[in-house]
């Protein structure tokens, strides 16, 4: 279900971001839904990577190399 919501917003901002919207083809709705999915997260894309997390930890092949820290800050 989509609720209403009202915005205040300046004029001039508004003008602005529908004109740079109006090229990727969004609207300032779009934008919006889209900015506050981003803010609360995708719940099931965050559970699908840290089950492909779980599943493959500690599953690397570093083929013998070492960590060794004075390599990796080592000035080339």
């Amino acid at each position: 279900m989509m609720k209403n919501v009202t915005l205040s917003v300046d004029e001039a901002l508004l003008a602005k971001a529908r004109e740079r919207l109006r090229a990727s083809g969004k609207t300032v709705n779009q934008e919006i839904r889209d900015h506050l999915q981003r803010v609360v997260g995708d719940d099931a894309q965050l559970a699908a990577d840290l089950e492909l997390f779980e599943r493959t930890a500690g599953q690397g092949n570093s083929h013998g190399w070492k960590f060794n820290r004075e390599e990796l800050y080592e000035r080339r």
